[in-house]
């Protein structure tokens, strides 16, 4: 007799999976780029495109992984205790972009394209934002402030891009109740 999980156990196993995914991906492209790309003043990053994924299959739990990437980036990059509070505290922001999503409605933006990449991009630029705001907040010039999103721009095209493929994943960018219900229905002959 074959042992399903749990839902809980489900989500936890997912939760952690897209959390190894963020360390590790974000740890080598910072790390990267700090060896070949020293002298670029750009970076690019997977926490808003993972994010975006998450909050997409579970929502709230998104802040989980929110709070992981500004600590890998922080770490990755050697920044200190102020940089630590910028990038947590920022990317917090981001979950904002729950209230157009419950507004709409998962499935109708995982159905379309433009609302897909645009959701993901909404995460990014609240990320960018958050992370501007609590910059100016610990006494750091508005001018400076703009780089958070001059400097990530590239990040921008990278999530649209993950986005855009995620969505075409069976299940991958979709609320996971919602796909688990669907591919239940679908094993006992229902669409």
């Amino acid at each position: 007799m074959k042992r399903q999980l749990s839902f809980r156990q489900y989500r936890s196993i997912d939760l952690a999976l897209f959390a190894l995914i963020l360390l590790v991906s974000e740890t080598l492209i910072v790390r990267a780029a700090n060896v070949w790309f020293a002298d670029q003043l750009y970076t690019v990053s997977v926490v808003a495109a993972v994010t975006s994924i998450v909050m997409m299959r579970w929502g709230p739990w998104a802040v989980i992984h929110a709070l992981l990437g500004g600590v890998v980036f922080t770490l990755a990059s050697r920044g200190g205790a102020r940089h630590l509070l910028i990038y947590t505290a920022g990317n917090l922001l981001s979950l904002l972009s729950l209230l157009p999503l419950r507004a709409l409605g998962g499935e109708r933006v995982r159905a379309d394209g433009f609302l897909s990449i645009g959701f993901g991009l909404m995460v990014l630029v609240l990320m960018q934002l958050g992370r501007a705001l609590a910059a100016l907040a610990l006494g750091t010039a508005f001018s400076s402030c703009l780089g958070f999103f001059t400097t990530d721009s590239l990040s921008a095209l990278f999530t649209g891009l993950v986005i855009w493929v995620a969505r075409r994943l069976d299940g991958i960018f979709e609320d996971q109740k919602h796909y688990l219900l669907r591919i239940h229905k679908e094993e006992k002959g229902g669409y």
